[in-house]
């Protein structure tokens, strides 16, 4: 249980984020990126475990042998990316180049004045959605969160924009779905990544790079027992200052049938991964799970 991702990749991804914060805060953007190099080497050097699951990860899906620049590389994206989080959660969406695609995809499901779900992944940047603010102020986002993550990325949140800590729901409360519930029937958006399994989570089994792996039930679950269209949402740093955004429409929703609700939500959960595979491929470096996803699927790579 010491090696799963809540004790062993959050640690790391906390500390940096807190440090580059705080650089950013000091030094500004030019600075910190200058700072991400050794930043970056350092991680690299003395983040075993999670040097080996890049490595692991990066051979699905580059092809060619995968060496040190490789590694490197993804985790540089990764900290460019928690630079660049610095600036979206203060409100300098400007500062960036993002082109969205499939907004109004998104903006005909909240016709209805009830909410929808919005799915995604550890897959490039999900901060990105505050660009959303700047030209529809009107539309509220609440994310789904672990409890114990939620508190601590509350705390660098507070330094930067006090207003989005207010906007976390954490899972695992006995209030948590009601909250749900509630901003869903408001007309909100709830966001949450798909592409992890914490310990207690209920799971299915999808294919993914062509592997048997586990992927957490809650999203669909979530979005079959109060019947909200799911529309899945990739932000993805293509380097610099630019990103590109995808929404795309998974389902406009679909009613749990008591004998099939676990088929269906494995279903509904494999056309995800499907499009997450189809993103990441596009895009290797961007996807961020630094713990040993395979392992925990029992499909180590030999």
């Amino acid at each position: 249980m010491s090696r799963h991702w809540l004790k062993q990749s959050e640690r790391g991804s906390l500390f940096l984020i807190r440090l580059i914060t705080r650089i950013t805060l000091l030094l500004g953007r030019p600075a910190g990126r200058l700072l991400l190099y050794p930043i970056t080497l350092y991680f690299v050097l003395f983040s075993r475990e999670a040097r080996n699951a890049s490595r692991n990860y990066l051979k699905r899906v580059v092809p060619q042998p995968i060496g040190m620049r490789h590694i490197f590389r993804h985790y540089h994206t990764f900290a460019a990316t928690i630079l660049d989080r610095v600036y979206l959660l203060s409100g300098r969406q400007d500062y960036f180049n993002i082109d969205i695609r499939g907004e109004t995809l998104l903006l005909e499901q909240l016709k209805g004045g009830r909410g929808c779900m919005l799915l995604g992944s550890h897959l490039g940047s999900f901060e990105l959605l505050r660009s959303l603010a700047a030209t529809h102020p009107d539309i509220s986002v609440k994310a789904l969160m672990y409890e114990e993550n939620a508190e601590k990325i509350s705390q660098v949140i507070q330094t930067l924009n006090p207003e989005i800590a207010d906007m976390i729901i954490p899972i695992g409360r006995p209030d948590s779905l009601f909250q749900v519930q509630e901003a869903v029937e408001l007309g909100e958006i709830i966001g949450i990544l798909g592409d992890r399994v914490a310990l207690d989570d209920k799971q299915v089994k999808v294919r993914f790079f062509d592997q048997t792996c586990r992927f957490p039930a809650g999203p669909m679950l979530i979005a079959g027992l109060l019947k909200i269209p799911v529309v899945l949402f990739f932000g993805i740093h293509q380097g610099g200052r630019d990103y590109t955004i995808h929404f795309e429409l998974l389902t406009e929703g679909f009613h749990l049938d008591r004998e099939q609700r676990w088929q269906q939500i494995t279903e509904w959960t494999q056309r995800y991964a499907n499009r997450l595979e189809h993103h990441t491929r596009q895009a290797p470096y961007n996807w961020f799970n630094f713990y040993d996803f395979w392992d925990e699927t029992g499909n180590t790579p030999k």
